[in-house]
């Protein structure tokens, strides 16, 4: 073999060795560069579950002496995730929408927690919303009503759910009155005559549960009355109305009327248009009052009325029940609003969210021309606001024998 054919196979052998030593180095990398990506992947993860983990801590009912803690952390831990972190976010009961939802502007609201009180005091009692927009248009309105129309008495703020409060507290930094701490604050300010005002609907199970709280700290002020609810009484039966429940039925529905830009009722059934107004339903003995609340829609001759509920109960008022029964009835448009005092999380998600088991996608999905919603709770209304006012005033005269 000649020294060109040597020189050839060593530069070839050379070659190669080159080109398989910088194949080897690439692999290298490439596992180095992996690596360091995993390495961040799961320290991002890890921090993420942190917060989760913080957010489920304190999406609990029951205050105890660590929950202000456990909402400073949980927040702090939220603000120093990046962007991409607080997208993995992820728990039993905590999302990105936890901390990062939009619900509107916190400071127009107030806690209604200060001291002061004075001998006469009107708790307004609510189960709560996070939704911020909401619990001022619907509760802080009502409590202002209040406030306005009883000027000698200090109008003070309690809810029922410390989930709720610990929420509020955690993301904005309001601190909200449970009914132990609201009543307890009211002991400690020398309150003497103590009215409680419930927003609730009915006489269902908040208000019972709330009536629990309050029997425990009635021999603790000389005088304690309870206003009735929204709709006052319940009744026996779906064909029982009172006078309550017929000015909810007309102030809801000349609400959702103008603001579905209609002259009137019948100028919205001469176009097709139905309206539902949603509830929460119930399994408690007071679910007959939304039974009562669609006897008042006919009685009033609101044939393009009809009343749901999310939770399904009465059976009437299920989603399917209530499409079948504006199907049948001709129209092809609906309008959906809520029938409760704040417009929160089932308002936005379960009556007008996009999931495919929303009352709007529900209906459709059945085939209606248009679908549209009202995001309003009853409390912003000012004819609700009223009734409010004149419940209260009822249990305040009652003090006086």
């Amino acid at each position: 073999m000649n020294c060109k054919k040597l020189t050839a196979i060593f530069l070839a052998i050379a070659l190669l060795s080159t080109t398989l030593v910088g194949c080897g180095n690439g692999d290298s990398e490439d596992t180095s560069s992996s690596g360091a990506q995993n390495e961040t992947a799961n320290a991002d993860q890890a921090a993420a579950d942190n917060v989760a983990a913080l957010i489920d801590a304190i999406y609990v009912q029951q205050r105890t002496e660590d929950t202000d803690a456990q909402c400073t952390a949980a927040r702090e831990a939220w603000d120093a995730l990046t962007d991409g972190q607080k997208a993995l976010v992820s728990g039993e009961n905590a999302s990105p929408d936890y901390f990062g939802l939009d619900t509107g502007d916190a400071s127009r609201d107030d806690a209604r927690n200060a001291d002061e009180i004075g001998e006469n005091e009107i708790l307004v009692v609510s189960f709560g919303t996070s939704y911020n927009d909401s619990r001022v248009e619907d509760i802080k309105g009502i409590e202002d009503a209040l406030q306005k129309a009883y000027p000698d008495w200090s109008v003070r703020r309690a809810f029922t759910s410390q989930i709720i409060i610990n929420h509020i507290q955690a993301r904005d930094g309001e601190c909200i009155d449970n009914m132990e701490q609201a009543l307890e604050r009211a002991v400690t300010n020398g309150v003497k005559n103590l009215v409680i005002q419930p927003t609730h609907l009915m006489h269902g199970a908040e208000y019972d549960e709330m009536m629990e709280t309050v029997n425990e700290y009635r021999d603790r002020f000389e005088t304690v009355a309870v206003a009735e609810p929204l709709l006052g009484e319940v009744g026996n039966d779906a064909s029982i109305i009172n006078a309550d429940k017929e000015l909810v039925a007309k102030a809801v529905t000349t609400a959702a009327v103008t603001d579905a830009g209609y002259e009137s009722l019948d100028a919205a059934a001469a176009d097709g248009t139905a309206f539902v107004f949603l509830g929460h339903g119930t399994a408690h003995v007071a679910k007959v009052s939304y039974s009562q609340m669609q006897t008042q829609m006919d009685n009033l001759g609101y044939d393009n009325v009809f009343i749901g509920t999310v939770e399904g109960e009465p059976e009437e008022t299920s989603a399917e029940a209530v499409i079948e029964a504006v199907q049948a009835a001709g129209y092809t448009k609906v309008v959906l609003r809520p029938l409760m005092v704040v417009a929160g999380d089932h308002a936005n998600n379960d009556m007008a969210g996009d999931d495919t088991d929303s009352w709007k996608s529900l209906f459709s999905a059945a085939g209606f021309a248009r679908v549209d919603t009202q995001i309003s709770g009853l409390g912003s209304i000012a004819e609700i606001q009223q009734l409010y006012v004149s419940h209260a005033g009822f249990a305040i005269d009652s003090l006086n024998g």
